[in-house]
């Protein structure tokens, strides 16, 4: 499995606004029982979609600016970023087959 890195308010626009790539952000919290649960499918996902999605957690508790900028208001709330923009999000726990279905349209997988 792959570890998935934190970001942070002020490490997101360089992290996921700036990257090269499609970005999917976790935001999450450490109380919350569905982000864990959550956790070893978007680790599976970052493994199968290596170079060519990156991946990320902010926590919301530590990093509000962040949550209230993308209107987080539950937790887990899946984002998918593209050219810096909001493309698509989920929120609450997700099987996988639930994400991949709602995030595959946005991204180019043909080789992955």
């Amino acid at each position: 499995m792959t570890t998935i890195p934190a970001t942070t308010d002020g490490q997101f626009e360089k992290d996921v606004l700036g990257a090269p790539r499609p970005v999917v952000v976790e935001f999450g919290a450490e109380w919350c029982h569905p982000c864990r649960q959550l956790e070893p499918i978007l680790e599976d996902l970052a493994g199968e979609w290596k170079g060519k999605v990156d991946f990320f957690q902010i926590d919301v508790d530590a990093n509000s600016a962040t949550t209230v900028r993308y209107g987080v208001l539950g937790v887990p709330t899946v984002v998918l970023f593209k050219d810096g923009a909001d493309v698509d999000r989920l929120t609450g726990y997700q099987p996988k087959g639930r994400i991949v279905d709602r995030l595959r349209p946005h991204l180019d997988l043909s080789s992955a």
